[in-house]
This record gives C-alpha cells, sequence and structure tokens, in this order.
C-alpha cells in the first residue's frame, strides 16, 4: 500500500472538491474496512469532509480470458473494455461505451443505459478474496449490495460484438450535457423520469453560483466553472423538496456524497 495525494477538483468528474491523501492497495494487501472505497470518481461529489478514502492501484486494472470465462480487475476503465470487447468480438458490453469510469463503480451501482445493466451479463465478483455468484449478491436499478470490495469480476464470454448496438445506445446518451458533472444526480422512479420531474418544477436551468441543474437534462447537476460543494448541494435540496411537494415523489440520490 501507498499514499497518493488526489486533487478532486481536477480528478472528479464534477470537478468539486480538495486535495486529499488517499490510500493505494495494490494486490496482496489485506484491505482495510474503515475507509471508503473510489474508482474514477464520476458519480461522486466530495465535501470538505469526507471520510477516510482508498482507491485500488493499476494492479487490479488487468483483462484475462480463463477459458470461456473474461476475467476483469475493478480498476479498468469502462473504455478500456470496450476496446477489448470490440477487438475481441465479445458481445455484451456495447453499452458501456458511454459510461464513464472504472469496473468496481459500474459494480457497486449495478451501472447500466436503459434496459441494458451490468448484473444482466456478469457472472460473479471477487469480494474480499471470494468468488460469489451474482444471483447470491442482492441487486437491482443503479443498486448493488456487494457487503464488501470488489476487486475483480468474471463474465462469460458471447462471441458477436455489435457495433449497431454501441450507436445505438451512444444515440440514447447524446443528449447529456458536457459540463462538469456526476451524471445522473436522482435515480428514476418507477415509471417516470426524475428530470421530467425536474422540469416540472421548474428547476431545468435553475442555477445557485456556478452549479446549475442542466439545460440540457435536468437530471444533470452541472459545474459551470469553479462552483462549490454548497450551492450543489442547496441545488439537491431544493430539488427533492420541490419535487415532493408538486408530486409527492421523493427523489433518490444517485450521486454519492462523501
Amino acid at each position: 500500500m501507498f499514499f497518493k495525494t488526489i486533487d478532486f477538483s481536477k480528478y472528479s468528474s464534477i470537478k468539486i472538491g480538495q486535495p486529499i491523501e488517499v490510500l493505494m492497495a495494490e494486490r496482496g494487501d489485506i484491505l482495510p474496512t474503515d475507509r471508503y472505497l473510489i474508482g474514477g470518481a464520476n458519480n461522486l461529489l466530495v465535501s470538505p469532509t469526507p471520510p477516510l478514502l482508498m482507491m485500488l492501484s493499476k494492479d487490479f486494472a488487468y483483462i484475462q480470458q480463463h477459458d470461456a470465462m473474461l476475467e476483469i480487475g475493478s480498476a479498468i476503465s469502462t473504455g478500456r473494455i470496450v476496446s477489448y470487447a470490440k477487438k475481441h468480438d465479445i458481445a455484451g458490453f456495447e453499452f458501456c461505451s458511454k459510461l464513464p469510469g472504472t469496473l468496481g463503480g459500474m459494480l457497486a451501482m449495478n451501472a447500466g443505459v436503459k434496459k441494458y445493466e451490468i448484473f444482466d451479463i456478469l457472472h460473479s465478483i471477487e469480494i474480499d478474496s471470494k468468488w460469489i455468484n451474482k444471483d447470491q449478491i442482492e441487486h437491482g436499478y443503479r443498486f448493488a449490495d456487494l457487503g464488501g470490495i470488489a476487486t475483480a469480476a468474471r463474465f462469460e464470454i458471447v462471441h458477436g460484438y455489435s457495433q449497431e448496438l454501441n450507436d445505438e445506445l451512444k444515440i440514447l446518451r447524446s443528449n447529456q450535457p458536457s459540463k462538469p458533472s456526476a451524471g445522473s444526480a436522482f435515480k428514476n422512479p418507477e415509471g417516470d423520469a426524475a428530470g421530467r420531474l425536474i422540469d416540472m418544477v421548474g428547476l431545468k436551468g435553475y442555477r445557485k453560483g456556478n452549479m446549475a441543474w442542466s439545460k440540457l437534462h435536468a437530471n444533470f447537476l452541472v459545474n459551470l466553472g469553479k462552483g462549490t460543494y454548497e450551492d450543489a448541494i442547496y441545488l439537491i435540496v431544493l430539488a427533492r423538496k420541490r419535487v415532493f411537494e408538486e408530486f409527492g415523489v421523493e427523489l433518490e440520490l444517485e450521486i454519492k456524497i462523501l
């Protein structure tokens, strides 16, 4: 193990935070249980007083084939996964092409696009050094109860990578803003869309300081330049309050606040 100072105002996708000393875990280490594990920081909003943090080092950024099984380390980026799948004609990973971050982050929240989710193609996960079949892990829409630290995952290899599907899924995400954000702020309520509800209560494009609900997609909290944690929290609280008052719907956060 070793420590690395990470400036989250540059590293996190929403560009909010400060330099923090993060513990970097290596293969063979006994992973501590008193630290919060982060990945690519693509769905994180880091507060001025975050918990102790830990990341998996590049030791966990690998892809290996074992007969009919693909094993992928949790620290590998989604972009590298898609490139590998395309090169080796492996189907199932097309939806990852527009999902930022690492495999570990995808596993922790059962990430996906529309009807496609990582647990749909998953075989098993290595959690706290033990391989656990996906059927033994409670999971659902943007949720997975891993019960420990996921260091790798296995997928049954199915050939037939579809560039057509890849392109279709890219179009589905073409309405997402390019400004710094942490992705979708809230999970979609059953049968509805968080963005629609935020828009209906008049908050689409609404700004506090240099943070705003995007004019392009109301469920994206965007940083217009040197936005602050305090202004981000203000907008999150405001959206939840207005949506509940207007529609009786309690919006559930998809962003992780540390």
